[in-house]
């Protein structure tokens, strides 16, 4: 299994401005060293302010933004140029889009806290810190870290909008409540077909049916429009799919030809 599945890595709360600012350095074609001292100037009075810890909260955060957008996993190295590449020419109201798909790529947690936090949303229309922590922590283990990190995801979450806090609850509260903030209806072909390859990144096995990733709770903020498989595989040339039945498109991650080298007798 991917190790990326079983680690928490998104520690930290991170703003979506941030993640935009660390995605046009790379466009604009800095390196990344200078990548890296943009965004130390970028968080100096934001955190970590006048502290000198060697992984400081600043540090860690750097440390998730450079991973998502400067040097993502060797795998999705072709999922990072698109991803850019769409940044480039999207509307600016379509980019959290882009940079939720990488950040779940990249950190599967943050697509697990998204799904259960999703689920809560459609059956409850509220989704508390308390269920949503007790749901993963059943996944990742009675752990502080996972504890803080579920509370981190939520509060960066709000932080983009996607989650509001209930007004019955104080805003800090540790075990508070939340409401669905925007939702955005996603009609590109292109895009749908990115996020389609960043859910699957996000799973265990890479698949999933078609109809079961345009319901997915992992991308509760965003409404795919309803669009024929065939044209997935039209956007993108690393999806592949196996139709089951007249209605079900099996949807997958298509794996990378394996180079074999014959024996010389």
């Amino acid at each position: 299994m991917n190790s990326r599945l079983t680690q928490i890595g998104f520690s930290q709360r991170v703003r979506l401005e941030w993640l935009e600012r660390t995605a046009n350095l790379v466009l604009a074609g800095n390196d990344e060293a200078s990548i890296y001292n943009a965004l130390q100037e970028l968080l100096e009075d934001k955190l970590s302010v006048g502290g000198n810890a060697k992984r400081g909260n600043r540090e860690k955060v750097i440390t998730i933004l450079m991973k998502i957008w400067v040097r993502p996993p060797r795998d999705l190295h072709p999922l990072q140029r698109e991803g850019l590449k769409l940044l480039s020419h999207l509307p600016r109201e379509d980019h959290i889009a882009v940079h939720w798909g990488m950040a779940m790529a990249v950190y599967p947690f943050w697509g697990g806290v998204a799904a259960h936090v999703g689920r809560l949303l459609r059956l409850q229309g509220t989704a508390s810190h308390a269920q949503v922590r007790r749901r993963i922590m059943e996944q990742h283990g009675q752990r502080p870290t996972v504890k803080d990190a579920v509370r981190r995801v939520l509060r960066s979450m709000v932080d983009w909008g996607v989650l509001k806090d209930a007004k019955t609850r104080d805003a800090q509260h540790a075990d508070g409540t939340y409401v669905p903030g925007l939702s955005l209806a996603i009609a590109q072909v292109e895009l749908i077909a990115w996020l389609v390859e960043a859910v699957l990144h996000s799973l265990p096995n890479g698949t999933l049916y078609w109809q079961e990733i345009r319901n997915s709770s992992r991308i509760f903020p965003f409404h795919l429009h309803r669009v024929p498989a065939e044209q997935l595989l039209h956007a993108s040339t690393r999806l592949e799919m196996v139709r089951h039945n007249l209605d079900q498109d099996l949807i997958m991650l298509r794996r990378p030809l394996l180079k074999f080298r014959f024996p010389v007798h």
